[in-house]
Parts: structure tokens; sequence; C-alpha cells
């Protein structure tokens, strides 16, 4: 399998393929974006937009935003689904891809078993996101 960054003028034509994946991966996060809005922030460039590749099919895919605090150029990632993250040497594509863009560390809001999934890549829990609606 091949991780693989989608250049902005690419995102038109490679979004029916990934949108699905993506779309699965918010659907955990409830209202806070809808895949309209996922769109519209990948399409601006604003997130990144990556895609696994096994035998000419994309079979998974992930929304990333990269932004900057005080000591860390950080990739967020929003939503992932499908097989991306399913091995170390996708893994390691994942973080040479963050790495070009500067990033020097990768950070995600998930659930319990995903969390676990990721513990063997090195993830650990740092805090956890509590909600209110007011």
């Amino acid at each position: 399998m091949k991780v693989e960054f989608i250049p902005l003028a690419a995102v038109h034509d490679v979004w029916p393929y990934a949108e699905e994946f993506i779309k699965s991966g918010l659907e955990w996060g409830g209202d806070d974006y809808t895949i309209d809005q996922a769109k519209a922030f990948i399409s601006r460039g604003e997130w990144m937009l990556l895609v696994a590749i096994e035998e000419g099919a994309v079979r998974g895919a992930a929304a990333v935003h990269i932004y900057n605090m005080p000591n860390y150029r950080t990739a967020f990632i929003i939503s992932i689904g499908g097989k991306l993250v399913s091995s170390q040497d996708t893994f390691a594509q994942m973080c040479a891809i963050f790495r070009q863009f500067g990033a020097n560390r990768i950070q995600g809001v998930a659930r319990e078993s995903i969390a676990r999934l990721w513990s063997r890549y090195g993830f650990h829990e740092k805090y956890s996101l509590v909600e209110a609606k007011i």
C-alpha cells in the first residue's frame, strides 16, 4: 500500500474516491464538521488530503491540518478512514509526508479502540477531551 499526499490541483479529481473514508472518520466527531465543510477546507488547501492506494484503488483517506505552536509544528489528523494507518510501513509513509511539510508532531483525538491501535505506533494518551454544549 502506498500513502500519497494529494496536491491541491488534484483534490477535485481524487475527492470522489476519498470522500466516503473522510466521512466515516467524521461520524465519530458528532457535529464538529460536515463532509461539505471538510471538502471546503481541503479544496482551499487549509487541510491536506492523504490517500492510501493499493492495486490502483483508494483504500483509505485522511484529512490533516498542519499548524504551528510555539514548540512544535503539528500534523493534526481531523479524520481518517479505511486502511490508511494499518501497518508500520503505511505509518512511516505518513510520517515522511508530514515531515516534508515541516511537522515534528502528530496529534488527533480518538475513541478508545483507535487509541489502542495507534499506541503500537508510539502514540500515547496526552489528555481526554470532554465537552458540554451551552
